[in-house]
């Protein structure tokens, strides 16, 4: 039976462990969107885990409506880019890019531009008088094919760059997700309405990254149970069980699942996981992630329902999770404050287990 700690192909991704480091929002590029030189030793310290998924990274200004987060649209994005990647796999690891289009999620005060989706809706905000969404604005066939471009367009930044590979952002209520579910897709063409039509935008898109830099280099992460940031379905089991056999007929590296649960600590539901279900269609490299403990993360491996495991929040206080898990220690506990603050506190200065 495999382990967390046995090597694994990731399409053209040697990784050296099953321990995956989740994609991560932690705001601390320039207000035009470059990465700086703190995130060099950020990722660079995390270089255990078998292969890093980055924070999302924008794919245009449109995309990218959250303040000093990356992007991988302008060339000083992919030159800042070059030295973070170059510091991990040194360290002998591994980096892909998460590629990153918001859609009705882009503030328009950080874009300055009205967002796009696959149907004109708002999203909902914890503090209704205080929404810095806008209603977007249907996305017309030119739109939807510039979209495509810009995450092919991404994608070959990235590996200009130097990343390994890039991760399409299919989830948590974003672009993808926006077109995948039926209560953000209200369209009547060949982009909405029937759970296939519904899977063409995703589809399309991961073939167009794919015709840029190759099956083997091309992952997407879904969350397809559960409600997040205001885009749920009626029947996920009839979206996303055939978005992932398309997945699998595509060759993509690897599939990552952010799957809630009724005790959830960052989002919960009683929808049911889908895992068993897309773990039947999908036979390439499947990745489970949310709430996973040691010992769950163990036992999923080992049955075979998961190939990897990511974890996010651990990594963030645990540069050196990989190691702690490996020999039993402690873990660090995060401090939720720093997570999207600037500068190096509750980034770069949690203590790693050789001091």
């Amino acid at each position: 039976m495999p382990t967390l700690f046995d090597p694994i192909q990731l399409g053209d991704i040697a990784a050296k462990n099953r321990i995956l480091m989740a994609p991560l929002t932690r705001g601390r590029s320039t207000a035009e969107h470059v990465p700086t030189d703190i995130m060099i030793d950020y990722y660079r310290q995390r270089a255990g885990a078998g292969v890093i998924i980055t924070e999302g990274t924008g794919v245009s200004r449109l995309g990218l409506g959250w303040p000093a987060a990356p992007g991988l649209w302008t060339s000083e994005q992919v030159e800042a880019w070059k030295p973070v990647t170059a510091a991990v796999q040194e360290a002998g690891g591994r980096i892909v890019a998460q590629i990153w289009h918001m859609g009705r999620l882009a503030r328009p005060d950080v874009t300055g531009l009205t967002p796009l989706s696959s149907s004109a809706t708002r999203a909902p905000y914890h503090k209704p008088d205080q929404n810095p969404y806008a209603e977007a604005r249907a996305a017309t066939l030119d739109d939807i094919r510039r979209a495509q471009d810009e995450y092919a367009a991404a994608a070959r930044g990235a590996i200009a760059a130097g990343f390994d590979g890039v991760q399409l952002h299919g989830a948590n209520g974003y672009l993808i997700d926006q077109f995948l579910r039926d209560n953000t897709n209200l369209r009547d063409d060949d982009y909405g309405g029937s759970p296939e039509n519904r899977i063409r935008f995703m589809r399309e898109a991961v073939a167009a990254v794919i015709a840029e830099v190759g099956a083997g280099r091309t992952a997407i992460r879904l969350s397809p149970n559960g409600e997040t940031q205001g885009a749920d379905d009626s029947n996920p089991a009839a979206v996303f069980v055939p978005a992932a056999k398309a997945l699998d007929d595509l060759g993509i590296a690897f599939l990552e699942l952010r799957e809630l649960s009724p005790t959830g600590t960052f989002g919960a539901t009683t929808v049911p996981k889908l895992s068993p279900e897309i773990r039947e269609v999908f036979t390439r490299s499947l990745i489970l992630n949310q709430d996973y403990t040691l010992d769950a993360a163990e036992a999923d491996v080992a049955s075979g329902l998961a190939d990897g495991i990511s974890f996010g929040r651990k990594f963030i206080a645990n540069p050196d999770l990989v190691e702690r898990f490996r020999t039993g220690a402690p873990l660090n506990a995060d401090n939720v404050r720093t997570w999207y603050t600037p500068g190096p506190e509750g980034y770069t200065d949690y203590p790693a287990l050789a001091g």
